[in-house]
């Protein structure tokens, strides 16, 4: 169905609220990690415990995210999307007045709740925009919402030296309330509506098997791999995951639709956010920490918060740029020859990081090179993953795609905490050699992802194999969906 089209300044007024609430809450993602020991300090709370401030907000942003975005399919993404807007606006507002830290994690549970604003904002874009528009409007938004999370780590320093830890949550709870205003006044209802309801067995059980999988992932450094927690966790995580297919398979109107799920560009665009996700957020995790490392241990730079993020700035400017430019480049650049390439320039980053770490430079440089990567990496796969589904389905493909690749990432930083405290120094310090392995699993993982990218169909061969698949050469809608720009 054709959408009627709107006004040039009516597409930017709604690009910039989009903008602003994904924006706002990418920030939150990565806002509080750098000041945890400053929370930790001023709560009086252990160092297992202020985790909870991060594992919260994950879990919570795990499962909600492919629901609400359902939710917004079915009901209208506008509504959700306000709902969302207002959910992270009290969790920021709770957080911000929070006087210890139960009610800080309630908080960080409330926020997570928002993370349904990607897939909505996804498919606002594709309802609203013209259809030459939808793929530089949805790289942009991409561009915004990899800037984000890379501009908490940058702000967080700076913002609670002069201020404190609490305008880590003020400033956002301005910049939503207005957002929320404008979303209200400039966001258009959805023009299109999935049919059917809440598959609510299926939203249950992909909660369980979400919770059971990423919590002994984020919590594995404290239980003990080999606890029985963390042991029991994931194999009830397979068990429940098992029982979700089972469940979604025989539903009438499945949460997820697995047949979108098995579409060669989906499938294949999901394993990449997993590979990439791994190695993405493994580095996100570890190269601050590196920086941080005083001299004495033979290795790091000493820096404090604001210095380690400064040093993170040259990824955020690159992701920034790269992501904004995706859209521009893809009449002659392809979002699949993006993603390979965004994959493998990751990769050489983590190649670079693996061998040349001693001087600052060398690791703003990398920084640099893998901001360049996660930019068109982050572009192309919401592309992707938009342009081969149905429109009824944006919501719950994109959320899904989005929880992928944190899965990817809970993976992958709890993968290179191993390798990166598998030895200690009598200091308590990693050893060099720690990090140098970490950096390396991190540069397999996105080669792996590039690889995988390359099996992405191109539109030729999903029209080849359709018109050789279907009589009289005529398109279902899955397959029509299926259907990915060059």
């Amino acid at each position: 169905m054709s959408v009627p089209s709107r006004p040039r300044s009516s597409h930017r007024t709604t690009f910039a609220v989009l903008a602003a609430g994904s924006g706002v809450f990418s920030l939150l993602q990565s806002l509080i990690a750098p000041a945890l020991p400053t929370v930790q300090h001023a709560m009086h709370t252990s160092q297992t415990t202020v985790t909870w401030v991060m594992t919260a907000y994950l879990l919570s942003a795990s499962v909600f995210t492919p629901i609400l975005g359902r939710v917004g399919d079915l009901l209208g993404k506008k509504r959700t999307l306000v709902a969302a807007l207002l959910t992270v606006l009290a969790g920021c507002l709770l957080a911000a007045l929070a006087p210890n830290i139960g009610v800080l994690i309630v908080a960080r549970v409330v926020q997570g709740m928002g993370g349904a604003l990607f897939p909505l904002s996804f498919g606002i874009i594709r309802d609203e925009f013209d259809s030459s528009r939808v793929g530089s409007a949805i790289s942009n938004l991409s561009a915004v919402i990899a800037a984000g999370s890379g501009l908490g780590i940058v702000l967080a320093g700076p913002t609670v030296a002069a201020l404190d830890y609490h305008w880590l949550f003020w400033l956002p709870v301005i910049v939503v309330a207005v957002t929320v205003v404008l979303a209200v006044r400039h966001i258009p209802e959805s023009p299109r509506r999935a049919e059917g309801s809440v598959h609510w067995l299926g939203a249950g059980l992909l909660s369980a098997w979400l919770v059971a999988l990423l919590l002994p992932l984020s919590q594995a450094g404290s239980w003990g791999w080999g606890s029985a927690r963390v042991l029991g966790l994931l194999a009830g995580a397979v068990v429940l995951f098992a029982l979700w297919l089972l469940a979604e398979a025989r539903a009438a109107h499945p949460l997820i639709d697995l047949r979108i799920m098995r579409l060669p560009a989906v499938w294949t665009t999901n394993t990449v956010a997993l590979l990439f996700g791994a190695g993405m957020f493994g580095l996100w995790s570890f190269l601050p920490a590196f920086t941080q490392t005083p001299a004495v241990a033979g290795y790091g730079f000493g820096a404090g918060v604001t210095g380690a993020g400064l040093l993170m700035l040259p990824m955020l400017v690159a992701m920034f740029v790269s992501g904004v430019l995706s859209g521009r480049l893809a009449p002659v650049f392809s979002a699949k020859a993006q993603l390979v390439t965004g994959s493998a320039l990751a990769a050489a980053a983590g190649g670079l990081l693996t061998v040349l770490h001693a001087q600052a430079l060398q690791v703003a440089l990398a920084a640099g090179i893998f901001g360049l990567g996660i930019g068109l990496a982050f572009a192309s796969m919401a592309t992707l993953i938009v342009h081969s589904v149905p429109a009824t389905q944006t919501g719950a493909a994109t959320g899904m795609n989005a929880n992928i690749r944190t899965i990817g990432g809970s993976l992958g930083a709890a993968v290179t905490g191993l390798l990166v405290t598998a030895r200690l120094q009598p200091t308590g310090l990693p050893h060099e050699s720690g990090y140098t392995h970490g950096f390396a699993l991190l540069t397999a993982l996105c080669l792996a992802a590039a690889l995988m990218a390359l099996l992405i169909p191109s539109a030729r061969t999903v029209l080849r194999r359709r018109d050789a698949g279907s009589p009289g050469g005529s398109r279902t809608p899955l397959e029509t969906a299926g259907v990915v720009a060059e």
